[in-house]
């Protein structure tokens, strides 16, 4: 019976890669798989590196299908993982590897029968074992005493942005800080749960987090927390805020890649997202032609940096100056008099 496989949660793009890796690996692995819609697949691709992958994933969880995360984090609270930007040979292993999860294992051809061998002849018989002298046993080694080990760094203290990167936070924590709501992360997860509204989580981001500052609940206090901040969100929203908040210098020239998912609490981001479409430009060119503060396009290109909407676009050289063509003929003589 053929395995199916589908793909949810990522742009047209990233699917149309998956498809024609598929088609190779699927070679590759002797055609046992069969690509299908994303919800009626045993098997589901979901780009966890986007915004809305997270939300798929919790969605399909919740159907019973298994979840292949496409990511480029080295760890995710999925069934099985795929590297991300995904390649083919990459996916014929995770094909394989699933096949034999699910007990389609290739046949292993048997040898062919062995011809009979002529009898062996005898063997001479043993000569009589004599017994050596017994000798003392040697003193065992001795044994170097352990060194001691190092004492351990110092917690290093970090923007809570530092914290929210791909590695930064190993399983889920709550914190709370004064003047802010409480928020639960889920790193694994890629999901976090927490007020609707962006703006009020701003003293999260002020000043730094050590890892004693964070709290670590169990499932029960976890799922009672979580009960009255309403549903997961995107963890893309909080590295967002991050990104806006952080502050960084923006001296470069910045495309985005594609239309983003603007935040209704700032409504000057279309404006500025308008004018980044159009091409590779820099902050104040970004600016004038957006009629938005600098400051203001300098948040907005750290917060789509920070989410992978935005991409830095190296200067074009400039063409060297050429000396103007020398006039041709005595009419071109008197002419440039």
């Amino acid at each position: 019976m053929a395995l199916t496989l589908g793909t949810t949660g990522m742009d047209r793009d990233t699917e149309a890669d998956i498809v024609a890796a598929f088609k190779i690996a699927n070679a590759e692995t002797g055609h046992r798989w069969t690509l299908v819609q994303g919800d009626e697949a045993d098997y589901v691709i979901v780009d966890m590196d986007s915004l809305y992958g997270p939300m798929s994933w919790l969605r399909l969880h919740g159907l019973g299908r298994k979840v292949i995360a496409l990511t480029s984090a080295d760890r995710q609270q999925t069934d099985y993982r795929l590297p991300h930007p995904a390649s083919a040979s990459d996916l014929a292993v995770l094909l394989s590897e699933i096949a034999t999860d699910a007990g389609q294992q290739t046949p292993i051809e048997t040898p062919p029968p062995r011809e009979p061998q002529p009898p062996a002849k005898p063997e001479p018989a043993p000569a009589p074992i004599v017994e050596p002298e017994p000798q003392p046993e040697p003193e065992p080694p001795a044994v170097p005493e352990p060194e001691p080990e190092p004492e351990p760094a110092p917690p290093a203290a970090r923007p809570l942005r530092q914290w929210l990167v791909s590695g930064g936070l190993r399983q889920r924590v709550r914190l709370q800080r004064d003047g802010a709501p409480t928020l639960l992360v889920d790193p694994l997860a890629g999901v976090w749960h927490g007020p609707a509204a962006l703006k009020p989580l701003a003293p999260c981001f002020a000043g730094e987090w050590l890892e004693s500052d964070f709290a670590f609940p169990d499932a029960a206090a976890w799922d009672a927390d979580a009960a009255p901040l309403g549903p997961a969100q995107p963890l893309a929203r909080l590295q967002w805020l991050g990104g806006l908040l952080s502050g960084d210098a923006a001296d470069g020239r910045y495309l985005l890649k594609k239309w983003p998912q603007t935040e209704r609490e700032y409504p000057k981001h279309f404006r500025i997202a308008t004018v980044m479409m159009k091409g590779p430009a820099s902050v104040a060119e970004i600016a004038e032609a957006s009629g938005v503060a600098h400051e203001d396009v300098a948040g907005f290109v750290n917060a789509h940096l920070a989410t992978g909407h935005a991409e830095a676009v190296a200067a074009e050289p400039s063409a060297p100056n050429e000396p103007p063509p020398k006039p041709a003929g005595l009419f071109g003589r008197m002419r440039g008099r």
